[in-house]
């Protein structure tokens, strides 16, 4: 796996268009982690705009959940990780966060989409910036966040879903199944559910949010 530097210097062109919030970006990202109470270790970040992937892999620092390990199918033996037996490339979690940070930067300061990440992959994002104090890095390449759940419920409202897990959601919508719990490919699905759902700015602006609240 290729890893991404960190740009130090910001260019001209891309303060001016940092400055301008007209029609965001938006970039999907998701987290794989050790289980799902929020002092978890990254194990997987993965985020997708259009053409461009960002799939990272890390040996967390604590033991992986059972739970959580018959879900995703990520299991660390000899401090090296697998995925469904398979040994993987991986970072530091502070590489990671790094070449995130990176990939965001390129991007024109995006609007970051996720489903239910205001309960959950935010809060756990935020404590692994905070350890490298990287935050500050992070929140300047970002004009926010969007929560795709509480979105999804809002325009959806009418059409009798008893279930608004994204998984469901895109089998409702897109009538098509995915290999979810891998990062990459909920990324993947999430960005072609958001383009159905076609929100507007309006609807957009509703759910935006920062990691300060």
């Amino acid at each position: 796996m290729t890893r991404m530097r960190h740009r130090h210097n910001t260019r001209e062109s891309d303060a001016v268009k940092m400055s301008q919030p007209a029609v965001c970006t938006v970039v999907f990202f998701d987290l794989e982690t050790t289980g799902l109470d929020l002092s978890c270790d990254i194990v997987q970040l993965a985020a997708v705009c259009g053409h461009h992937t960002l799939n990272l892999f890390m040996v967390p620092r604590c033991p992986i959940q059972p739970g959580a390990s018959r879900v995703t199918g990520f299991r660390v033996r000899r401090r090296r990780l697998f995925l469904r037996g398979r040994p993987v490339l991986t970072n530091s979690l502070r590489e990671s966060l790094v070449s995130f940070i990176t990939f965001i930067h390129t991007l024109g300061r995006p609007l970051l989409a996720g489903h239910n990440i205001r309960r959950f992959d935010c809060h756990v994002l935020a404590r692994a910036l905070d350890e490298f104090s990287l935050r500050a890095d992070f929140q300047r390449g970002v004009s926010g966040f969007v929560d795709t759940l509480p979105l999804a419920r809002q325009l959806l409202k009418d059409r009798g879903l008893k279930s608004f897990t994204q998984e469901n959601l895109v089998k409702n919508l897109l009538g098509v199944s995915y290999a979810a719990h891998d990062a990459l490919e909920d990324v993947r699905a999430l960005q072609k559910l958001y383009r159905a759902l076609t929100p507007t700015a309006n609807h957009i602006q509703r759910h935006v949010f920062t990691l300060d609240s």
